[in-house]
């Protein structure tokens, strides 16, 4: 194997931030590294190193064929395509049609990431990349970076704007598809299942330095676990969260540790005295204790949104009960109306149909995507918004300070004298939740809690949901978190039902690729039985009564509206950033809020039609 990419001794120095401190490290042909490290600490810089965007203070970067040998593509994560480009041009560059038509692996980037051949999820071929979202712009640059396929493709975060479907594409484009003889792929992730499906070797980038762990997640779980351990000198509560993880990769998933190269005695060495994760028989006692026999239950509920002709329904006389103590899940495609679901779950959205049953202990706590709930805290510190809810709670059976649940969501004692307003998106994320839990629900809902935090204070948080008893209900992309804190996982679908997933978000990637299928292959309705008052087909779908023009047309739609929620996204990100800069500003913060709010209502009635159109396609 040869080598592409060499650092020697590099050192970079930011202020007084040593961000890189002597660094020796390289990149071989035929290696799929993932990078992983505590936000801020120089993952980016040190992409931009290896591309030679960034000059280091010392040291020396060495690349195979000197600085006109191997060509290196870089997804960055701001925005680099010409407004006035097509997506043909930003894509496919001048290629003629009948050569990337051609090429299994280039429709493969087309389908995967653009929705197929003529790239009708972005508006077609011909249209211009200026007015897309700024989820769609990433994807189109990754894109033209796949179709480029450089020997050296350095990506920064490039799961973000991917749902659980894009996700499991891209792991298996850069693991079967990319790789060649004479190419390598370095990727910064905070998806712990992208890293452990993609990665042949994880680097942890820490204090300046880089350290390289053999495999994915799992495999760097067991070899930091296993390096704390003979070092002796991690705290023990850090030392005890590794072995922890290492139990559930080991015991709670054996598709991930069987990809690794694990050394199976030493993992098992390490987790001998380790209990599970969870004591799901207590919890539930607990829980049952607090909350009593019923909690939540939809009862024969139907819920519409919008209005004619373009009210949606996004639940049809369905049932639902949720049991103490009960970890669920929730997955589906963007637009599903997930969100919804979880405001009508909790009451703040009206059933149009049916009951919505509530016991009499429950008290739900309900995290959002939004953040305005910490725009009057802009010039607290930390810990004075924490200790607004509560000085002390139980955890996993034993009384915790603010101060220490505060420290475990990644608040450490210095970082709890910060001014809200100076804090990050990631560390707003994480006060949220903290003061969320601080209110000793015993009904939590989650909305994407996964939401700018990286992968040690996400394993802080599965830490502290371990020791939570209550029941939990969390949407989110992140396939890794769903699996580790919840017991089962249901999927929306589009079909007004909320489906069970025995298999898990495996068994829901199956039915979308089988629904796709149909979809692509429907045939024309017949003669006997396939008119326009035909009835609809038993599983849900819509291809036994829709004429292929019909789907056609509501694949457009579906295309049409995925675009304008994705730049509904961007928007409310924008005016997110606006609250933050004008906190004081009580005029400015109302304008703000009145244009978010217009924002919400659009992207209801844009979900509501897309499952009008997702019907139709089946």
């Amino acid at each position: 194997m040869a080598n592409l990419v060499s650092l020697e001794r590099v050192s970079l120095v930011f202020g007084t931030a040593h961000v890189l401190d002597d660094v020796s490290i390289g990149v071989l042909t035929g290696d799929r590294i993932g990078i992983v490290g505590v936000n801020g600490g120089g993952k980016s810089t040190l992409l931009r190193v290896m591309a030679g965007l960034q000059e280091p203070d010392s040291g020396r970067i060495s690349k195979q064929g000197g600085d006109d040998g191997i060509r290196i593509g870089m997804l960055s994560q701001d925005d680099a395509l010409d407004p006035e480009w097509t997506v043909r041009e930003a894509v496919l560059g001048d290629r003629p049609e009948h050569i990337w038509a051609g090429d299994p692996r280039i429709r493969d980037v087309l389908t995967g990431l653009l929705g197929g051949i003529g790239a009708e999820a972005m508006g077609g071929l011909d249209s211009r990349v200026g007015p897309k979202s700024g989820g769609e712009r990433r994807r189109l640059a990754l894109a033209r970076l796949l179709v480029e396929d450089p020997e050296l493709l350095l990506l920064d975060e490039p799961t973000n704007h991917l749902d659980v479907e894009g996700v499991a594409w891209l792991a298996d484009h850069l693991t079967h598809r990319r790789p060649r003889p004479g190419n390598a792929t370095v990727a910064i992730t905070h998806d712990r299942w992208f890293l452990d499906a993609y990665a042949t070797m994880t680097w942890e980038v820490e204090s300046g330095g880089v350290s390289s762990f053999e495999g994915g997640y799992a495999a760097y779980v067991l070899a930091k676990a296993e390096r704390d351990r003979l070092a002796g000198v991690v705290a023990e509560r850090r030392s005890n969260l590794m072995r922890k993880e290492l139990a559930w990769l080991r015991r709670g998933a054996p598709a991930r540790t069987s990809k690794p190269k694990f050394r199976i005695e030493a993992a098992n060495a390490l987790i001998a005295d380790e209990p599970d994760p969870r004591n799901s028989v207590e919890l539930v006692s607990f829980a049952t204790r607090r909350l009593g026999k019923d909690v939540l239950d939809l009862e024969d509920a139907t819920l519409t949104v919008g209005e004619p002709p373009h009210e949606r329904t996004l639940l049809d006389h369905v049932t639902w009960r949720l049991a103490p103590g009960e970890r669920v899940g929730i997955v589906g495609v963007n637009g599903a109306g997930k969100s919804t679901l979880l405001r009508a779950l909790t009451g703040e959205v009206p059933l149009s149909a049916g009951r919505r049953k509530v016991g009499k202990t429950v008290a739900i706590a309900h995290l959002t995507q939004e953040v305005r709930e910490l725009e009057r805290f802009e010039q607290w510190r930390v810990i004075e918004a924490v200790e607004d809810v509560r000085q002390y709670t139980t955890l996993g059976g034993k009384e915790v300070s603010a101060s220490q649940l505060a420290t475990r969501l990644g608040f450490p004692g210095g970082r709890q004298q910060t001014r809200v307003g100076d804090l990050s998106g990631g560390e707003r994320r994480r006060l949220q939740l903290t003061r969320l839990l601080l209110t000793e629900p015993n009904v939590l809902v989650l909305d994407e809690p996964t939401n700018d935090l990286d992968i040690e204070t996400l394993t802080s948080l599965e830490d502290v949901l371990d020791g939570w008893a209550g029941t939990l209900v969390v949407v989110s992309h992140d396939r890794y978190l769903l699996e580790r804190v919840c017991d089962h996982q249901l999927a929306l679908l589009g079909d007004g039902r909320v489906r069970d997933l025995p298999g898990g978000v495996d068994q829901y990637l199956e039915l979308r690729a089988a629904a796709a299928a149909r979809a692509a292959t429907a045939p024309a309705p017949s003669a006997s039985g396939g008119g326009a008052g035909a009835p609809a087909a038993s599983d849900g779908s819509a291809t036994a009564t829709a004429s292929p023009a019909e789907v056609r047309e509501a694949r457009k739609t579906m295309a049409r509206v995925e675009k304008q929620l994705s730049r509904l996204a961007d928007r409310e990100e924008r005016i997110h950033g606006e609250m933050a800069q004008k906190a004081t500003d009580p005029g400015a913060l109302a304008d703000l809020n009145a244009r978010l709010t217009e924002l919400v209502a659009e992207r209801e009635e844009l979900e509501l039609e897309w499952l009008e159109a997702a019907d139709v396609v089946g």
